[in-house]
């Protein structure tokens, strides 16, 4: 808690090289900002295309300086820039749920969890803070949203750093499920699985079955479970994983 007051204060006090690209005293330049959301936002398709796999929308490639603003924000708790990494996400979830916009209920950002040990490592939970950032951002442009919290890991999973498909899949089967909450809760919404990067697709699948495993596929009181869309900052350019819609 201590170290995670004292990254709040500096980054409001101190000066701050870009997170993208070094640029010296601003905190994210105009360049890397443009990178970051400036561009048009994409369906998402990595290969393979995991079974299971709602239809994920990006908001920008991971590489270069939206990649270190990421990891800046993830692994080196620079928590000022959850607002430009949160505008971003917010145009993905724009883009994955546009038929909400019609009156068909508040845009509930559910936040694909994080290994509980990697939170206490660093201090933040970087998921969740950026879908606060994002469902804030909508709000300010007319949408309502909110973050809804509804999944858990209920068992350890190992780094998928350097896994295979085959492997992050094996990983991360049943290793999600529904807060009892989630059970609880009127249909009140349109709900949008949401993450920072995706990779191979591997842990939105898994979200994405236990989101829909709550709603036992056709719960009366769940109906929009079953349709569950995906948003992410930015995907890994692997070939054709991203393809304009």
């Amino acid at each position: 808690m201590r170290g995670w007051w004292w990254r709040e204060i500096s980054g409001l006090v101190l000066p701050a090289d870009c997170a993208g690209c070094g640029r010296r005293r601003t905190l994210l330049c105009e360049r890397c900002a443009r990178v970051l959301h400036g561009g048009p936002v994409r369906r998402a398709r990595p290969v393979p295309e995991l079974a299971g796999l709602p239809a994920v929308h990006a908001a920008a490639a991971y590489g270069d300086a939206v990649r270190a603003v990421i990891l800046a924000h993830k692994e080196r708790g620079a928590m000022g820039l959850a607002a430009p990494l949160g505008r971003a996400l917010a145009g993905a979830v724009r883009a994955a749920a546009p038929g909400s916009a019609g009156g068909a209920g508040p845009l509930l950002l559910v936040p694909v969890p994080s290994a509980r040990r990697a939170v206490r490592a660093r201090g933040h939970d970087a998921a969740r803070r950026i879908a606060c950032s994002a469902a804030a951002e909508l709000r300010r442009s007319g949408r309502s949203a909110a973050v809804l919290p509804l999944l858990r890991q209920v068992r350890p999973v190992a780094d998928q750093a350097g896994l295979g498909v085959p492997e992050r899949l094996a990983n991360v089967s049943g290793s999600m499920r529904a807060r009892d909450a989630a059970v609880r809760l009127p249909a009140c919404g349109v709900p949008v699985l949401v993450d920072d990067v995706m990779t191979t697709g591997a842990s939105l699948a898994e979200a994405a079955r236990a989101l829909r495993a709550a709603g036992g596929g056709g719960h009366p009181d769940f109906p929009g479970f079953a349709q569950v869309s995906a948003a992410v900052v930015a995907t890994v350019p692997l070939p054709s994983v991203i393809n304009r819609n």
